[in-house]
């Protein structure tokens, strides 16, 4: 009699290597390999448009990975898995873990459901480094602070090695009735999204290489470059991460080996430093599941944030009149990502010059980003506006005119996003208001025309902010 299959749920974790579920999985048997896309237990967090773009890509290639055996499906994957289970007639179901709350609450209860039915279930760490009930305070409570979590929590629990891909596998296709999925990305009202794949090399494969060139090329320096707006010193691995198309053990691990080969000790520790916040925003959202909707500072839920629409329009389509926050967001609308650094200062404008609820801007960032995380956008945006665990202090308000002209000096990114602005000498370039009519009208600029006037003026936006702080502080 032919053992039965097993069924290999993809989520998060869209690779053969360094796959911990997987390769118990082939190891069991014959692997039926399947995806669902969950939009119904997601609720407001389901994929935004520019992740169901990767999202397609992303399963295509992992398809041809698995040479043409991945089902698609799109439902509650709570009703939809025992029903595969079902028609498939699999004694086993194998998955990674995922840490947002609704996926931590929906899977309980399908396993549950399935054990009910006799059915074995077996789940894995593929996303993160460490578990986040490993790294605990001595009182057994969670870390809030990063540097201790980091330096005396993750340091003294090396991360497991990478996983080779499963050998011997043997995948097969089920001939299941339940809704198979084709296509699962809607297509936007604006078809920015078509810009993507010029930007973009999706897959597993892409992935590595992504990491062999970063190791090769820009690791180092890393610590002093990934700071400056227009050079090429970051590591464009986020939404790779996200997708599991590589492990976090696979980068870290290849970090240490090419940041110790090469002698650049700094650059590598910070750069491990910045795995750890990922990790420390997926720890934060295991422990505070509120993260996402409620400031994890409670008086921060009485902060007078406006949701003021035409403020809002004015930033994410990057016409506030501050050359620095409009290049940042055109990089997001035209590339699906944003630098760093650019991150920090259009958050810092929207929820402290605009005074817009930093739930807003989180939500835009969602549908924009291709590698739009929960844990690390609800984390960043409170970290910017002041209400989140280990957060940048209200008062830090980041001025885009000195940030610009720190972190472009030369001008090369704002200039890239903002080809208006191109002529316009260095001097005034992250000002413009600041120059003559003479010098704007050689550089072929019109204020108020072909580039906006500034939306707040600095100085009275950032006292505004402060005094709402303060009466925040005497309430």
């Amino acid at each position: 009699m032919p053992k039965a299959p097993v069924i290999f749920w993809f989520r998060q974790d869209l690779r053969l290597a360094d796959n911990p579920g997987l390769t118990a999985a082939v190891r069991a048997g014959a692997v039926l390999p399947v995806y669902i896309l969950d939009d119904e237990n997601a609720g407001k967090w389901r994929m935004g448009a520019a992740s169901r773009w990767w999202l397609e890509q992303a399963l295509a290639r992992l398809n041809d990975s698995l040479g043409g055996t991945l089902s698609c499906f799109v439902g509650a994957a709570d009703q939809l898995l025992p029903e595969l289970v079902r028609q498939s007639g699999a004694g086993e179901v194998f998955w990674n873990r995922c840490y947002e709350p609704w996926r931590i609450s929906r899977d309980k209860k399908l396993k549950q459901r399935l054990t009910e039915q006799g059915i074995k279930v077996h789940s894995y760490n593929a996303s993160l480094l460490w578990e986040p009930w490993e790294i605990l305070k001595k009182d057994g409570t969670p870390y809030q602070v990063f540097t201790p979590y980091f330096r005396k929590g993750c340091l003294s629990v090396p991360p497991p090695k990478p996983l080779p891909p499963p050998a011997q596998a043997e995948f097969i296709s089920g001939n299941l009735d339940a809704l198979l999925c084709p296509r699962l990305e809607p297509l936007p009202v604006r078809p920015w999204h078509d810009k993507l794949a010029a930007r973009w090399a999706v897959g597993e494969q892409q992935a590595g290489l992504a990491l062999e060139d970063f190791l090769r090329d820009r690791l180092q320096g890393y610590k002093e470059g990934r700071d400056y707006l227009a050079d090429d010193h970051v590591s464009r691995l986020s939404p790779h991460l996200h997708f599991g198309e590589i492990s976090p053990r696979q980068v870290w691990q290849g970090a240490l080996r090419a940041g110790l080969e090469a002698g650049c000790e700094a650059d590598l520790d910070h750069f491990l430093s910045e795995l750890a916040w990922r990790e420390f925003s997926h720890y934060l959202l295991y422990y505070f599941p509120q993260l996402p909707e409620h400031c994890f500072n409670a008086k921060f839920e009485d902060f007078p944030w406006q949701r003021d629409a035409m403020a809002f329009d004015a930033w994410k389509w990057g016409e506030t009149g501050y050359p620095l926050v409009d290049a940042g967001m055109r990089e997001l609308w035209e590339t699906g990502t944003m630098h760093n650094r650019a991150r920090m200062i259009t958050a810092s404008f929207l929820v402290k010059n605009q005074l817009v609820d930093w739930r807003m801007g989180q939500e835009w960032f969602w549908d924009c980003l291709v590698d739009a995380d929960l844990a690390s956008n609800s984390f960043g945006w409170q970290w910017v506006a002041g209400s989140g665990a280990d957060a940048v202090p209200y008062f830090r308000i980041f001025n885009p005119v000195t940030q610009g002209k720190k972190f472009d000096p030369d001008g090369r990114y704002v200039r890239r996003y903002i080809p208006e602005l191109r002529r316009l000498p260095d001097r005034y370039l992250h000002a413009p208001w600041e120059a003559s009519t003479e010098v704007l009208a050689e550089a072929g600029v019109r204020l108020g025309r072909d580039y906006p006037q500034p939306v707040v003026n600095l100085q009275t936006s950032r006292e505004k902010a402060l005094a709402a702080f303060h009466s925040l502080k005497r309430s």
